[in-house]
């Protein structure tokens, strides 16, 4: 995710775009008349004869292209858009290789690249999962949304509390972590009205405790005691969300291996009617 395509895509509509225009209003009235004058003089063209004009190979490309770069850059920047996971704070709900594809319009119609919203659509919910710019960082992160405007969060023995109520936990399984020989405990969470699955570990984490202010809102990873989120960095902000997480549509394991859908599925926010 270091790679900052929208922007690149921009600057790509944005030169083959320029390039269009200016041969429209300058150079190609240039071509034309230079080429019949050229013909005329070696006699090879008549007055009802269309002169065929050849164009310049970078202007040939910017024809080409051109369609094609604002048609992406419009689905990626207003539509949806993919990314893929890098690291394990979002496991188990999340592994490392999972292609995630990104709802663009979810939480309202934005500028590519400026980020300036141009209309409302809906506001980020708890327990969804939101692709956001994190205030330390300037890559893309995914997490959890656990606290929205005006909410009270406590954190303590690794219990989410949400306005005075600890949230519903549900022991899952207890296994080892066999790269850092640690145990490791599922759980079950209810945080909104569908349950996700949660890992922790044994240990002592201090007691926190927010108000999430307006146009903030804070976040965790599902992996509790591997993830870099809300605890350390403090909230994010409405200005920097990029959407919601809303399918996995393909996962690559690390390494020389092959693409696979054995992971697609969508992500379920609300319960089925």
């Amino acid at each position: 995710m270091d790679i900052d395509l929208p922007y690149l895509l921009f600057w790509a509509v944005a030169v083959s775009g320029l390039i269009i225009i200016t041969d429209i209003l300058f150079l190609k009235s240039r071509r034309e008349k230079a080429a019949v004058i050229g013909l005329v003089a070696e006699e090879r063209t008549s007055k009802n004869e269309k002169t065929s004009v050849a164009q310049p190979k970078l202007v040939e490309y910017a024809y080409s292209f051109f369609p094609v770069l604002l048609l992406v850059f419009v689905l990626r920047g207003f539509v949806a858009e993919p990314y893929q996971i890098p690291s394990e704070s979002m496991v188990p709900t999340l592994e490392v290789g999972d292609f995630i594809l990104v709802s663009k319009y979810a939480y309202g119609l934005r500028m590519p690249v400026l980020g300036t919203k141009l209309l409302d659509v809906d506001q980020p919910k708890r327990g969804e999962m939101m692709v956001f710019v994190p205030p330390h960082d300037p890559r893309y992160f995914i997490k959890r949304v656990i606290g929205v405007p005006g909410d009270r969060i406590r954190y303590a023995s690794k219990s989410l509390f949400v306005n005075g109520k600890r949230l519903s936990y549900q022991f899952v399984k207890e296994f080892r972590d066999p790269r850092f020989g640690i145990k490791v405990m599922e759980y079950e969470e209810l945080l909104g009205v569908v349950p996700h699955l949660v890992h922790k570990s044994p240990g002592y984490e201090p007691t926190q405790e927010w108000i999430v202010g307006e146009g903030e809102y804070l976040m965790m990873g599902d992996n509790r005691d591997r993830s870099e989120d809300s605890r350390s960095w403090g909230m994010a902000s409405e200005e920097n969300i990029v959407g919601k997480a809303v399918a996995i549509w393909l996962h690559k394991d690390p390494g020389w291996n092959l693409p696979n859908f054995s992971r697609n599925k969508w992500f379920e926010y609300e319960e089925s009617s």
